[in-house]
């Protein structure tokens, strides 16, 4: 009798401020972190969002070199860092976060999660890329119980 065969992992991208919510507060954000840490996800990740987070948790949230080294490496473990060679100018108020859709586009993702109410999850999906919460995101996973959250 053939094995069950898993479900192929959800594609995605989670934005800066979802990294450092799930890393510093938990919650929904964390929960999200929690699918990437169990690889129930494919991430995906650039190298402007590993700056961005290195940057926000070091001087933003007073994190120490080594905190910060730790949690790199660890999401370095868990992530497909991809260098988007696509050029976006979708959102014109904040160009940082046409970097995060590069990210999401030039990995194919289905979702790209993000806690940015003010210009990324306004825009509910881009070339087919949904653009979701992470309350949403969760809630999505519970409902097509694709895994245990």
């Amino acid at each position: 009798m053939p094995a069950a065969s898993k479900p192929p992992r959800l594609r995605v991208v989670i934005d800066t401020n979802v990294w450092v919510s799930g890393l510093t507060f938990r919650g929904r954000p964390g929960e999200v972190l929690d699918l990437v840490w169990k690889s129930h996800l494919e991430a995906y990740i650039s190298p402007f969002i590993l700056m961005e987070l290195e940057r926000t948790l070091l001087k933003d949230f007073n994190w120490s070199k080594k905190q910060v080294s730790i949690a790199l490496k660890r999401i370095a473990a868990k992530t497909t860092l991809i260098h988007p060679t696509i050029k976006l100018a979708v959102i014109t108020a904040k160009d940082d976060d046409n970097r995060i859709l590069e990210c999401a586009v030039e990995g194919l993702v289905s979702y790209l999660i993000s806690g940015d109410k003010k210009h990324l999850l306004p825009l509910k999906e881009y070339q087919g890329i949904r653009i979701l919460s992470p309350a949403e995101f969760v809630e999505l996973v519970r409902s097509q119980e694709v895994f245990s959250v």
